[in-house]
């Protein structure tokens, strides 16, 4: 079966070579949203519509889709349990976890803008109270509470909610639970899917309104967060994972394998190599072969990277970035020796940059600082990782006095009326006159 894996070297030769790609991409947004699937959307909707008139429907949700009968009650994890979790985890993971919190931390504090303006026209102020999702396979994921709670915490939001469906022993993952109370998070609900987005958006149920959701899921969770933005903020619509590594001869062809084969084994997750050397390509794909081979979900991988990967090799460097430019990778490796460093200057659209061989996807994932929530679905062009400055909005302020005010009115004036907006102009009016006379102020009216 990895002998199948040579289906996916692309040639800058093969005339199709461009359409594949293309096509690459929109497998990949396909997979984000029920965008393309109108029986899916509708009943998305109509969870959602269910969700409107409170708990019986997440109840409803919950049973159909995590096989767990919950009362409205049992919806909130207790303090007991958090502090059991807390507790009861090992105390390396817990270092660890903790190293991790003060490296997102910092990194989060020091790109954080609420508390850097100095221009009167503008205040910032946090989101009130925000959303976190986090996936509930039977595995832990703490990594998407840091990567979430910790930006919004550096914005000074004051509530954090953490919603994840009961998928281990009909609640959430101890460790999940245990670095909630590490971050003094004690709002958590064994709720997840589109019914826990739901929930939050409304605010009909037992868990109160937030005001923005974050985090990752699946197709359900982001179709969900895309149906109900409106209700509240979002954060992006996040697709499955990405990686495109840029590698030439000075790479480490094993090391690039490995580093394919960790965005892979989520199943959905796209691995895809540029380089300009077919002779590399050759070695890549061999050791994919290889090591794909000693994986436990080997045959799933493999699935993957047939459905989802590449390794591309073009006919020089300048046409490599233009496709590296276009592609806008969640996670962009470049992996070229001395030149990495020159070749991420040219690099406009990626969520996260990983420069070097030594920096692979899940230095990012879970320790260097900046949130592992990124854009996916080529939405790096226009989209940026999740981080502190997205948990605060600004407010316009603007004061003019009189002076200030009639130095500019008849051109307020005239721009008015040019829009046919009689009452604008005449709010200036009615302050030119009354400031020479109240009396023609008052007839005015």
């Amino acid at each position: 079966m990895p002998r199948e894996l040579d289906k996916i070297l692309i040639t800058y030769k093969q005339p199709d070579a461009g359409d594949k790609l293309l096509h690459l991409h929109w497998k990949l947004r396909r997979q984000a949203t029920f965008i393309t699937d109108a029986h899916k959307r509708e009943q998305l909707r109509q969870i959602c519509n269910d969700v409107w008139g409170g708990d019986e429907a997440v109840i409803k949700y919950t049973k159909k889709f995590d096989g767990v009968d919950l009362t409205p009650e049992q919806f909130r994890v207790s303090n007991e349990d958090l502090e059991k979790a807390h507790k009861e985890i090992d105390i390396e993971l817990l270092k660890s976890i903790r190293q991790a919190i003060e490296n997102v931390r910092k990194y989060q504090s020091e790109i954080f803008i609420g508390n850097k303006n100095t221009h009167p026209g503008i205040r910032y102020t946090p989101i009130k109270r925000v959303g976190v999702c986090v996936p509930g396979a039977s595995a832990p994921l703490p990594s998407t509470v840091i990567m979430c709670a910790v930006p919004a915490q550096v914005a000074g939001v004051e509530e954090i909610v953490v919603v994840s469906p009961p998928r281990y022993e009909g609640s959430i993952h101890p460790v999940t639970l245990a670095v909630c109370h590490e971050l003094g998070i004690d709002e958590v609900y064994r709720v997840g899917g589109a019914q826990a987005v739901a929930a939050m958006a409304f605010g009909n149920g037992s868990i109160p309104k937030v005001g923005k959701i974050v985090g990752p899921g699946n197709q359900w969770v982001q179709t969900a967060k895309l149906e109900l933005f409106g209700y509240a903020g979002i954060d992006s619509i996040a697709g499955p994972s990405e990686v495109l590594i840029i590698a030439n001869d000075k790479a480490n062809p094993a090391w690039v394998a490995a580093d394919m084969l960790s965005q892979a084994e989520h199943a959905p997750g796209s691995a895809v190599v540029f380089t300009v050397s077919q002779t590399f390509a050759q070695q890549i794909l061999k050791e994919l072969k290889q090591q794909v081979d000693q994986l436990t979900r080997k045959e799933e991988t493999i699935k993957c990277l047939l459905e989802f990967g590449a390794v591309v090799v073009f006919g020089n460097t300048d046409d490599l970035i233009e496709r590296v430019n276009e592609f806008a990778a969640e996670h962009l490796e470049i992996q070229c020796g001395e030149q990495s460093k020159e070749i991420a200057e040219k690099i406009d659209n990626a969520g996260a940059i990983f420069i070097g061989d030594y920096s692979p996807v899940a230095v990012g994932d879970y320790w260097a600082g900046p949130s592992h929530t990124l854009p996916t679905g080529q939405t790096a062009k226009f989209l940026s990782a999740l981080s502190a400055n997205d948990f605060i909005k600004s407010t316009s302020i603007i004061e003019y006095d009189k002076k200030k005010l009639f130095g500019c009115a008849e051109d307020i004036i005239r721009l008015a009326e040019a829009e046919g907006l009689d009452a604008h102009a005449k709010s200036i009016k009615i302050r030119l006159v009354g400031a020479k006379s109240p009396d023609a102020a008052r007839q005015q009216k």
